[in-house]
């Protein structure tokens, strides 16, 4: 079985989210892909987020007519910071049979090199490099360690579909003001729940 995995904090989930995702599990022929809510980002120590469970909730949704792509509660359930190498070496063990695939924008991995334990990860899953808005890894310099990395077939590198010039700062930015987001770019049921809960007002 092949395992894609995508973490995030998903706030919210958009289509940005989803179509690049979908994309892959077709063109590199996954199984699944679970989509990892984190708790607790790492990178983003100080930035408030809507309710772990409200995120979960929102990528559930958004979700629900997706083949093939799931929500998996795993990080939220950590009363701790989640490490991407540690959440790889959980499933490892849970699903030994399986393939994994972690599934990473272009941004981050070009950061990848400052990720705690970060040249453990190729070992444990298949890096799957989606594309992302403004975001050229032919044009950027990158940590040496991680373009001899690309160069490996523990990476692979997609380039299809575009990414959509979509951000979650963005939709929170216009949900704060009781603004609609632009058609499209959030599931109906999201941009629903979201203003029910005034999650970002």
């Amino acid at each position: 079985m092949k395992l894609g995995l995508f973490g995030g904090s998903f706030d919210p989930i958009h289509q940005g989210h989803v179509v690049p995702v979908r994309a892959a599990r077709q063109a590199l022929g996954l199984d699944r892909v679970l989509y990892l809510v984190t708790a607790k980002p790492p990178h983003k120590p100080r930035r408030a987020l809507a309710p772990p469970l409200a995120r979960h909730a929102m990528v559930e949704m958004a979700l629900l007519g997706e083949e093939g792509l799931f929500a998996s509660p795993y990080e939220m359930m950590l009363d701790r910071p989640a490490y991407t190498i540690e959440t790889l070496e959980h499933f490892q063990r849970a699903e030994p049979a399986a393939e994994l695939h972690l599934l990473i924008g272009g941004d981050s991995f070009a950061d990848l090199h400052l990720w705690y334990r970060w040249r453990d990860i190729p070992a444990v899953a298949r890096l799957v490099v989606l594309p992302r808005p403004g975001w050229d890894l032919d044009t950027r310099v990158l940590h040496p360690e991680i373009a001899a990395l690309a160069a490996t077939d523990r990476v692979i590198l997609l380039r299809e579909p575009p990414p959509l010039d979509v951000s979650s700062t963005r939709l929170r930015e216009l949900f704060a003001r009781g603004e609609q987001p632009p058609a499209g770019q959030v599931s109906d049921l999201v941009i629903r729940y979201v203003q029910k809960y005034d999650l970002y007002r």
